[in-house]
């Protein structure tokens, strides 16, 4: 099981650097390596808190980004930059992969680009932040990690399931339906997988903190796959 000694790149992408390393390594430090459940040296605790803390800094910028939208459409903005794929996307583009912590058999089977480990991931991290720097450098990471996600643009908030319930309906097909695969995870940070189901089309699926979340991003997938969305949306 290979530690990397040296984290300075991940750290620039991070804009942090730890002065506690043994903090960053359990953020990175998945559950396949646990030795048993007494030691607790994987990142789920840290997952869990930094979860709130990037809900708390998504909430904060759209309260003031958007003062006129209601409550409603700032939680279709949020619920875009917190879900499970978004936060995968920033882990991938951080290059968090190559520094992950994992047993050999989820090495093996692919587990440094899976969606789920680099999400959890982005949110350990941004606990392990939180947990040494507070919450201002907390929120300096988000902001340096999301970027540009945060230009709050009109076709953000056009909510996935809306969209291809219209597409559907434009297109004379049966509304979509959608069914849950799969539910894993503790309980405090559970992991949904759905399927958006159009007659016609093969099923896509979805991975989300909550069964909406999940079936928002098969939808979005669906969407994606059958060339109504660009595959950046």
């Amino acid at each position: 099981m290979a530690r990397p000694r040296k984290y300075a790149e991940l750290e620039t992408a991070l804009g942090y650097k730890f002065k506690d390393r043994k903090l960053l390594e359990r953020a990175l430090t998945h559950a396949s390596v646990r030795s048993n459940a007494a030691t607790r040296l994987d990142n789920e605790r840290l997952e869990f808190l930094g979860d709130r803390v990037l809900g708390l800094a998504v909430a904060e910028k759209l309260h003031h980004a958007l003062p006129e939208q209601s409550e409603g459409e700032q939680a279709r903005y949020f619920n875009r930059l917190v879900r499970g794929a978004t936060c995968a996307a920033v882990g991938r583009e951080a290059g968090i992969g190559k520094f992950l912590i994992l047993s050999d058999s989820e090495a093996d089977s692919g587990g440094r680009d899976k969606d789920t480990i680099l999400a959890n991931a982005v949110e350990a991290l941004l606990g392990a932040i939180f947990v040494e720097g507070g919450f201002d450098a907390g929120r300096d990471a988000v902001k340096r990690l999301w970027g540009e996600r945060f230009d709050l643009s009109p076709s953000v908030i056009v909510d996935p399931i809306s969209a291809l319930q219209e597409w559907a309906q434009g297109q004379g097909l049966p509304l979509p339906r959608y069914a849950e695969i799969s539910r894993e995870g503790p309980d405090h940070a559970p992991r949904f997988v759905s399927e958006a189901r159009l007659k016609d089309h093969e099923p896509a699926t979805g991975e989300g903190t909550s069964k909406r979340q999940a079936e928002q991003a098969a939808a979005a997938e669906l969407l994606r796959r059958e060339g109504v969305w660009a595959r950046e949306n």
